[in-house]
């Protein structure tokens, strides 16, 4: 199984336009097209999975750079989501003392005595 990243997407693409622009390449397993949180809105970027890694590397080959929908695609296998946790340790590092030395729940009830 091959997951494809699939950027610079119209919004108003669609996830079935998308399985038919993939499925002229070979079988589509997936498509995911990303949609904000809050707002339900399309994101501008989907994921489409194949099962064929043969039929995946043709699909990316022909279809980036093409147009769909009046914007040029950018086709790309996906890379791997990065694992967690590095958010926190890069805040850690930047605000060592803020972090680690705020009471939790208490205090003195001033600000003054706090760093």
């Amino acid at each position: 199984m091959t997951n494809i990243f699939v950027g610079n997407l119209n919004y108003s693409t669609t996830q079935d336009d998308l399985h038919a622009t993939f499925s002229q390449f070979g079988n589509v397993e997936r498509v995911n097209l990303v949609t904000d949180r809050d707002t339900g809105q399309p994101r501008g970027f989907a994921f489409v999975e194949m099962t064929n890694a043969n039929e995946a590397q043709n699909a990316i080959s022909q279809l980036n750079g093409a147009d769909l929908h009046g914007r040029t695609m950018s086709v790309n296998e996906a890379r791997p989501k990065p694992t967690g946790g590095r958010r926190w340790t890069r805040r850690l590092r930047r605000f060592p003392q803020r972090l680690r030395s705020r009471p939790l729940v208490g205090g003195s009830g001033s600000f003054s005595s706090h760093r």
